[in-house]
């Protein structure tokens, strides 16, 4: 039988069913005038709050305002309550708190089960929905209209004209890519979000990644005649990760990179290892730096810092902050992208607990790094 049961008080069939319980539970006492706490704590509820709740007081594990109010309420009356609550960081979590009370004999302290439901994937879920149907009608109204506008001209005016009809018709088709572009790329920021509080397991070596999206992106850099030169530091090492989405992180990069170099130009991506956060944030080139996204701190923990440059027009420093927000695309930079590059991005790291910043001098360039957890090699 696990010590925490024997700890909790007995090892009864009851509280091991506890125990097994995927949900959190807690048991909380409190008499009139004291401070209610945590007679017992479930694996599930240790597990969440990192902490061995028992005998704690219930501020230890349910920190918000409205949370302990409603429960000393149920305590004081001897009522059934719940309660919705989020809890805050990088990783926002939406839960649902049912307090149920427990008779006791007269004279004793007032006791409560309370049952913690997650709800973070609902949540999601629901936001998903409507972001993706908000998103995609806002942005597929123009194309949209642009191509029933040519439809009706190549009904009526056009409709005798060769040369009109061939130019309208090869609009219309760069229009029909551009919506499907789009809506693929809403669809992967969709399905990114709905996972984005559930961290990736896999191990990923990014030098080999590094040089696969080179290679998958030469005909582009061919097309432009831009070189890309890659640097790895041999003591980097791998990070903690989804390699499918981290491929598509760095091609995102390098692609935009690519796209604001001046024909001729050159790319630079860059492979390091950083000791510390402080050292991951530090920055790289000369020109405004910016931290877009940034990690809960954690101590001891070193990073792999990817970073991305290109040496073209830059980008002005009003301009930075709202870089990753969907659809924001800087005036006099169009690249003929769908604005959803940089929010991809953005949601991927902080999927994986990492932090990105951006650097950037008009008329020299722009970097963009990346910074994930680094695993910590084997003795």
């Amino acid at each position: 039988m696990p010590d925490t049961i024997a700890r909790a008080g007995a090892g009864s069939a009851a509280q091991l069913i506890l125990e097994l319980l995927p949900e959190p539970v807690l048991l909380v006492r409190g008499g009139e005038g004291e401070t209610p706490e945590i007679a017992y704590a479930n694996k599930a509820a240790r597990d969440v709050f990192r902490l061995e709740l028992t005998g704690a007081p219930l501020g230890a594990a349910l920190r918000r305002p409205e949370v302990l109010e409603a429960i000393e309420a149920a305590l004081a009356t001897s009522t059934s309550t719940e309660v919705a609550f989020e809890t805050i960081g990088v990783q926002p979590r939406y839960w649902r708190a049912f307090a149920r009370p427990l008779e006791t004999e007269p004279g004793m302290l007032n006791e409560l089960v309370v049952v913690l439901r997650d709800e973070t994937d609902a949540r999601r879920t629901e936001r998903m929905r409507a972001d993706f149907l908000a998103n995609a009608s806002h942005e597929l109204r123009t194309p949209l209209a642009s191509l029933a506008g040519f439809v009706e001209t190549l009904r009526t005016h056009a409709k005798d004209d060769p040369e009109a009809r061939d130019k309208f018709l090869g609009i219309m088709a760069q229009q029909a890519n551009r919506m499907a572009r789009l809506v693929d790329d809403l669809l992967s920021l969709s399905r990114i979000e709905l996972n984005e509080h559930i961290a990736p397991s896999g191990k990923v070596d990014l030098a080999r990644t590094i040089q696969d999206v080179s290679d998958a992106i030469r005909p582009l850099t061919a097309e432009r005649e831009v070189k890309i030169s890659v640097r790895a530091d041999a003591n980097a090492g791998s990070v903690t990760g989804d390699r499918d989405q981290l491929v598509q992180v760095i091609q995102n990069l390098v692609d935009n990179a690519v796209k604001y170099t001046p024909r001729g130009g050159d790319v630079r991506v860059d492979l390091e290892f950083a000791i510390n956060l402080e050292a991951a944030r530090a920055p790289s080139r000369s020109g405004v730096s910016l931290s877009l996204l940034s990690p809960d701190a954690s101590d001891g923990q070193s990073y792999v810092v990817l970073r991305v440059s290109d040496f073209g027009q830059g980008i002005a420093r009003q301009h930075l902050p709202r870089l990753s927000e969907r659809f924001y695309r800087v005036e006099g930079q169009r690249s003929g992208g769908t604005g959803l590059g940089l929010a991809i991005v953005k949601h991927i790291i902080n999927r994986h607990r990492g932090g990105l910043t951006v650097e950037s001098a008009e008329g020299e360039g722009t970097t963009f790094s990346v910074y994930l957890p680094r695993v910590v090699p084997q003795a």
